[in-house]
């Protein structure tokens, strides 16, 4: 059930991300920058760090889980070492 909720929290996410926020921003200015999305209302927050996006993200939303975004990639981290471009 856990994974169900997380995968629909992500989708939802995303859907946002790309949807609403990415026809806005600009993806070059703005590249390797962490985004915490609130998907209930899709107000978004943009930090240099993961720790920065969700840290003002809790101010306006104290009790809220956040979609995290790093702006022109696949995902936030790799564990890997390599954190592909999206395109």
């Amino acid at each position: 059930m856990l994974e169900l909720i997380l995968s629909e929290f992500s989708q939802k996410g995303e859907e946002i991300y790309k949807a609403n926020i990415l026809p806005e921003i600009s993806v070059e200015d703005l590249k390797g920058k962490i985004m915490a999305i609130e998907v209930d209302t899709g107000d978004y927050f943009i930090e240099s760090t993961v720790v920065k996006a969700i840290t003002l993200a809790q101010k306006k939303y104290p009790t809220k889980k956040f979609y995290l975004k790093r702006i022109g990639y696949r995902a936030v981290h790799s564990h890997k070492g390599v954190v592909k471009q999206e395109g």
